[in-house]
């Protein structure tokens, strides 16, 4: 997208100083605001070189990044230490599950009222058999950037950003689930929960969650605007870490692309792909490589998201 400019004009009094309103234009444009700056583009060159370095750390692993193993340590550290090198305030949190522990990432941005936080999350586990790289390295990478392209912009939202990078998604969302937990009376000060679980499927839809309308039409109203048709995301419904958040009354909503499900003639007329095939035949396979990506659809919600991100966040 392009950076929208809103023009100021200011009466002068004769013999005012000119140097001050130099400096008043320097201050503004060095603190952007979402009313001043619209969102960026999200380069897809960088959201596939996370999902590269997350291939490489299944790779060294045993194939996999899943809950417990070493390959899931690996990614922790790449994700927290591009956090924290950004400006980030950055946390672990452990939790066990299963014999072994877990990590949560949480990543918040400095500024905004913490009692209106919207909050953005993905899943950084595989499951043992693969790389889960759409599953859900996809996410993960995107949610990445756009929290990297909040520090470049050095944003000052009206509310409070914050990220979070989930473990042990793929044994029934322990980690968000313990994340919502710790919060206890908090979770009222959580403006809203976005989740993107599975965002570059090969044979890709669009869908969308339909947990809260205002949510909703964030992402559908922007969909709109590229011609691209959405449709309501159901079968995936309580079955990715925005349940957590949804059953402590967090308004929540989101991005998926689909998985094992098949494409129908419909869905693919309007999105294009094979009909009669799956939108992700290599869901929870050894085949969920950096080659099982849709550069479009990565693109297309990871671009979505950062624009999410600066509207719900003015």
């Amino acid at each position: 997208m392009t950076r929208s400019a809103r023009t100021r004009r200011a009466v002068l009094a004769a013999g005012a100083c000119a140097a001050a309103v130099a400096l008043l234009g320097t201050a503004a444009s060095a603190q952007a605001t979402p009313d001043t700056l619209a969102a960026p583009d999200i380069p897809v060159a960088d959201v596939k070189a996370d999902l590269a370095k997350l291939q490489s750390i299944a790779d060294a692993n045993d194939g996999n990044r899943a809950h417990g193993t070493a390959g899931y340590q690996a990614s922790v550290d790449y994700i927290k230490g591009k956090l924290d090198a950004a400006g980030f305030t950055t946390k672990l949190q452990e939790f066990n599950s299963g014999g072994a522990k877990g990590y949560n990432i949480i990543a918040d941005w400095p500024g905004g009222d913490e009692s209106k936080t919207v909050m953005s999350g993905a899943h950084l586990d595989s499951v043992p058999a693969g790389p889960g790289i759409n599953d859900n390295g996809s996410g993960s990478a995107g949610i990445l950037e756009v929290a990297l392209a909040v520090a470049k912009a050095d944003l000052k939202p009206t509310k409070h950003l914050r990220f979070g990078w989930w473990g042990d998604e793929e044994d029934g969302m322990i980690g968000s689930q313990n994340y919502v937990e710790s919060l206890g009376g908090d979770t009222a000060k959580l403006d809203s929960y976005l989740n993107f679980d599975m965002i570059g499927s090969p044979n890709p839809g669009y869908f969308v969650y339909d947990d809260d309308a205002r949510l909703e039409k964030v992402f559908k109203d922007w969909f709109a605007t590229k011609n691209i048709a959405t449709e309501i995301e159901t079968e995936g419904d309580g079955r990715s870490d925005h349940a957590p958040f949804k059953d402590a009354g967090v308004p929540v909503g989101g991005l998926f692309s689909g998985a094992d499900y098949i494409k129908t003639d419909e869905q693919a007329k309007a999105w294009g792909g094979e009909a009669g095939k799956a939108f992700d035949a290599c869901y929870h396979a050894a085949c969920d490589t950096s080659k099982n990506i849709d550069d479009t659809a990565l693109d297309n919600n990871t671009d979505a998201i950062a624009n999410a991100l600066w509207q719900l966040s003015s």
